[in-house]
């Protein structure tokens, strides 16, 4: 796992994330395509690394509704 602070990217805020305390998830565009994810109230913490190809394919299955999110 990598920590969020060690990546070079910009970091923005999930459309779904609110200012009341719950769930607050960031995102990041990699130069190598790939994707962060990591939690905004922690910017120091972790952070998840999804290839390209496999994130397209979450984002995918989240909007054809398959998934209950």
């Amino acid at each position: 796992m990598t920590n969020a602070r060690d990546l070079p990217v910009e970091w923005f805020t999930s459309s779904y994330s609110n200012d009341q305390g719950g769930e607050c998830v960031r995102g990041a565009h990699c130069p190598n395509g790939s994707m962060a994810v990591s939690d905004s109230k922690d910017p120091c913490g972790p952070a998840l690394l999804f290839p390209a190809p496999s994130w397209i394919a979450f984002v995918d299955e989240v909007n054809s509704g398959r998934l209950d999110v």
